[in-house]
């Protein structure tokens, strides 16, 4: 089992930044795949990026390549997700996930574990 919780969350005008946190306990950290999701209003929940067990490996949804970077910290299992150049259409409730599938393969998610998620509000 892996336990997941998120924070970082808040409102932010239009161009301003955010770091998302997401801390994991319970199977070894380094061992699982991480990933990024969200969820806006009336919409299905979408991919936004992903990260391979070590780090060495990322991958991005085309809306926030450039302006978001993901990463992580296998020593404080924690995933972060640094949201820059916000636009209001990046307001969603976040989630992370843990999956002991492949990182590259965000199908993966599905069967993993997810946190409770943290919402982002982008103000224009």
């Amino acid at each position: 089992q892996v336990q997941l919780v998120e924070s970082g969350g808040g409102l932010v005008q239009a161009g301003g930044s955010l770091r998302l946190g997401c801390a994991a306990s319970g199977r070894a950290f380094s061992s699982i795949a991480m990933g990024w999701f969200r969820q806006a209003p009336g919409k299905e929940r979408g991919f936004v990026a992903t990260i391979s067990r070590g780090g060495s490996s990322t991958l991005y949804t085309d809306s926030v390549k450039g302006r978001f970077t993901i990463s992580r910290d296998n020593a404080k299992n924690t995933v972060y997700l640094q949201m820059n150049s916000l636009k209001p259409e990046d307001t969603a409730v976040y989630y992370c996930a843990a999956s002991h599938g492949h990182f590259g393969s965000v199908s993966t998610y599905d069967n993993g574990y997810w946190g409770q998620g943290t919402q982002v509000t982008v103000s224009s």
